[in-house]
């Protein structure tokens, strides 16, 4: 069930159109016609540019917030998790949705900043509301992973360091932060790989105006019927996701090491 898909994908990749089953043409031009054409080397750097900037904003409001509740009372801890997991309960298209009628002329957001006096403010259908949509439909991964780090870390480890005259500040960033890190690395794995392909986000919010390559595999699929050049593209992607995710794990690994260095 896994695999079969990816292997059909990676077959139209290196087959000519209309070629059969029976009888095919092994070829490369789809990745030539990628990689030789300026404008789609230009869509994927745009959608690896929007995905770091979500993963990055995510860490920044996702770690503070789990910092946070990793310090509350196990029950309100339990329901501030509970608050952040509720909307993940609806479908992600509908809350992408929802966000069309706070931003768009007339929304709350919009009716806000004119009383404020910011005058009429383009919200929707821009970078920012692409941003903002992805912000809001990845970070609770980001936060529950480092979460989970920040509760199972040991608490008697916290207690030595202040035995040892380290301050909190001295104390987050020696012990706090180094072992929240795992946390951390599989928080930017859960939002990063689905923010670098994610289609139906920008084409709602983006208005169909901030186009990327996520956009342009359903378009190659769906619209124009090239599905060998969008499956080129899908593999291209693969790869991009799979040496990320080697990327992720060498990091965490070297981390590892150094921290049981240090213990020895």
């Amino acid at each position: 069930m896994l695999l079969l898909p990816m292997l059909l994908i990676a077959v139209y990749s290196v087959v000519n159109t209309g070629n059969s089953i029976v009888s095919f043409t092994l070829t490369l031009d789809h990745f030539r016609k990628f990689f030789t054409d300026p404008d789609f080397l230009l869509i994927l750097w745009r959608s690896i540019v929007i995905a770091v900037k979500t993963t990055v904003i995510c860490i920044l409001l996702g770690y503070p917030t789990a910092y946070f509740i990793s310090k509350c009372k196990e029950k309100i801890g339990n329901i501030l998790i509970l608050a952040i997991t509720l909307p993940t309960w609806i479908n992600m298209l509908v809350r992408t949705y929802a966000w069309i009628g706070i931003l768009s002329s007339g929304g709350i957001v919009y009716t806000i900043l004119k009383f404020l006096g910011f005058g009429d403010v383009e919200l929707l259908y821009t970078e920012g509301a692409v941003l903002l949509g992805m912000v809001y439909n990845f970070i609770p991964f980001m936060i529950l992973q480092i979460n989970t780090s920040l509760s199972k870390m040991d608490k008697s480890l916290l207690e030595a360091s202040a035995d040892l005259g380290a301050n909190k500040f001295l104390t987050f960033w020696k012990v706090t932060f180094p072992l929240s890190l795992p946390g951390v690395i599989s928080g930017i794995s859960l939002v990063f790989l689905p923010a670098v392909s994610s289609f139906f986000i920008p084409k709602l919010l983006g208005g169909g105006q901030y186009f990327l390559i996520g956009n342009m595999i359903e378009n190659q699929f769906i619209t124009v019927g090239e599905w060998n050049f969008g499956s080129a593209i899908s593999m291209i992607m693969a790869m991009i996701m799979m040496l990320s995710m080697y990327a992720v794990r060498k990091i965490e690994e070297r981390n590892t090491g150094k921290r049981k260095e240090k213990r020895k």
